[in-house]
């Protein structure tokens, strides 16, 4: 993946969006919403024109079933929701652009009329099909109204449109003893109802060759795209038997709504839609209607790529419209919760909310990152995540800032040293480092997270390691002059630790680069190793922060262990 100067003006980011029935576990966060802030803000280092965006996604059954177990009207709910998952992403440190809600009036628009456009060039087809009916609940029952056993590999809770255990989608009809998520109830019968049906089928040819095109996919993405065409596409049903949607625009079809999945990843435009609204000079279609000279990468959890690889696509395809189609998809395995998977109904494994309650949002940040589930899926424990952040954290970047801007600030008048002529041992550092941050950025440029997490922490290595051999703190009694080029230059590597961590840390690295005086704009990506180690001149103040990350405590480790647990800790919140 290519964002070198001058080869890329615009980057188009999304996020999947997340549901809006309650507060998202972190295996939200690390699967979508985290991996895209931080190529968000890499992007923004190199100068790029980035447009990210998000937003929460409000139809659906989820949205229903959550009001009625919190007593309120579906709107009032989602109203409320989007704000407390909105509060708790900006706490996280998510730059959005643009933060949507898939309800807004501008989905709607923009769903009926690319419904509209399917429908007038053949592809939209209307048909008789069997719907589940509850007799105990006395109504048809959507799908995600309905779990049951998976055919495929035999999970006892796969839901009427999806086995989240091997991805499968389905129809409710699949499913071997189906059941009510309403009241339990096993009286399920299907009776015939008609329903609009997207010809999936005949857009075969033009998904087949796009996605064989795109080599550079991970080949978890690939291959699960590439498996639903070689199985043959299957005509999807585009609504649904509820209320709470987007109208279906047809004669016959007035009380039934898009299926979330239609509407959702229209989402997308619409946020453009809504950001280009809400300031002047600003042209939603500059992005999305940009061809080649914008870049569009996805980032979404492996259970989300076939509505990204096939029916999206399938959607802008057959619309005729000139939108654009990902260049990339990030896919991500599943963040398990010790040994299992995370449960929002159980409340089993650590929440966004109880996560910030706890720590601070920047140690969640790297931890999952640099244990980012890539390649397989990655198992979170408490202790496994609390030794990582100690080790990383604390021992290495917060020892790293503190005992090299302490000292200079007991011994340099918390002022950058003049004096002194770097000699060998700082030429051969700064090709080192140079090489570390060549690095560090082909990795962020392939959008290997955890490689990138590596590459940051070499940097933070190489800094530790250059004070511990000069030692300034020894040769200031024996060499002044020496040992000011080494407090200069360690300075100067805690600047481009920061730098470097700011895509991870942000809050941390902002903190400390506002220390060095150096404001709180978006710090440049640095490539020329003699050029970081002089980017701070001599004579410049300085402040000393805090202590960045002590070292967590017992308490906490208790604490983290019961909210895994589905026990919600007596905390307060930490301030941002």
């Amino acid at each position: 993946m290519d964002t070198t100067e001058g080869s890329m003006t615009r980057i188009l980011i999304t996020s999947a969006l997340p549901y809006i029935n309650g507060v998202k576990h972190l295996g939200n966060i690390a699967g979508s919403l985290l991996p895209a802030d931080i190529h968000a803000r890499f992007c923004r280092q190199l100068g790029h024109e980035v447009l990210f965006l998000c937003g929460t996604d409000e139809h659906g059954t989820p949205a229903e079933l959550a009001a009625q177990a919190a007593g309120l009207d579906v709107a009032a709910y989602c109203t409320r929701q989007h704000a407390v998952q909105a509060d708790i992403y900006r706490r996280f440190g998510f730059a959005f652009d643009h933060f949507s809600r898939s309800s807004g009036l501008a989905n709607r628009a923009l769903t009926q009329d690319l419904f509209r456009r399917l429908d007038a060039a053949g592809l939209i087809v209307e048909r008789t099909v069997r719907q589940a009916w509850s007799a105990t609940d006395r109504r048809f029952l959507p799908d995600r109204y309905i779990v049951g056993t998976c055919p495929h590999c035999g999970s006892i809770n796969a839901r009427g449109d999806q086995c989240e255990d091997c991805t499968r989608v389905l129809d409710p009809d699949d499913l071997i003893t189906p059941r009510s998520v309403l009241s339990g109830a096993t009286d399920i019968v299907f009776r015939e109802t008609r329903h609009l049906f997207l010809r999936q089928s005949a857009l075969e040819a033009p998904l087949r060759a796009w996605i064989e095109a795109r080599h550079d996919w991970p080949l978890l993405v690939r291959s699960i795209a590439l498996k639903w065409l070689d199985e043959g596409l299957r005509d999807r049903c585009i609504t649904r038997d509820l209320s709470w949607g987007v109208p279906v625009p047809r004669p016959g079809f007035e009380d039934k709504v898009f299926y979330v999945w239609f509407d959702a990843p229209i989402g997308y435009i619409a946020a453009a839609v809504e950001w280009a609204a809400a300031a002047p000079g600003r042209d939603w279609r500059a992005w999305w209607e940009g061809g080649d000279a914008v870049r569009y990468v996805q980032f979404l959890a492996k259970d989300n790529v076939p509505f990204h690889t096939i029916g999206f696509p399938a959607t802008v395809i057959g619309s005729g419209l000139p939108l654009k189609r990902p260049d990339h998809i990030k896919g991500f395995n599943w963040l398990t919760h010790a040994g299992g998977k995370f449960s929002t109904s159980a409340r089993r494994g650590i929440f966004a909310d109880t996560a910030l309650a706890l720590l601070p949002a920047d140690t969640w940040r790297w931890w999952l990152a640099a244990n980012a589930p890539e390649n397989a899926d990655v198992d979170f424990t408490a202790a496994r995540f609390c030794d990582g952040v100690d080790k990383d954290l604390a021992d290495t970047f917060g020892n790293l800032v503190n005992r090299c801007l302490a000292f200079a600030a007991a011994r340099f008048d918390a002022t950058v040293p003049v004096g002194g002529e770097p000699g060998a041992r700082e030429r051969r550092l700064a090709q080192d480092l140079e090489t570390c941050l060549r690095r560090l950025r082909e990795r962020h440029e392939a959008l290997s997270f955890r490689q990138a997490a590596d590459g940051v922490r070499a940097i933070w290595w190489l800094a530790n390691g250059y004070l511990a051999e000069t030692a300034p703190w020894s040769t200031i009694r024996t060499d002044p002059a020496r040992a000011a080029v080494a407090v200069r230059t360690g300075i100067n590597l805690v600047h481009t630790a920061a730098v470097a961590a700011w895509p991870f840390i942000p809050h941390a690295a902002a903190l400390v680069l506002q220390d060095l005086g150096e404001g709180d704009n978006t710090p440049a990506w640095v490539t020329d190793g003699e050029q970081a180690l002089s980017a701070l001149p001599p004579g410049r103040r300085f402040r000393v922060p805090p202590p960045l990350f002590p070292r967590i405590d017992v308490q906490t480790r208790v604490a983290l262990e019961a909210a895994g647990a589905g026990l919600r800790p007596g905390v307060a919140a930490r301030p941002d």
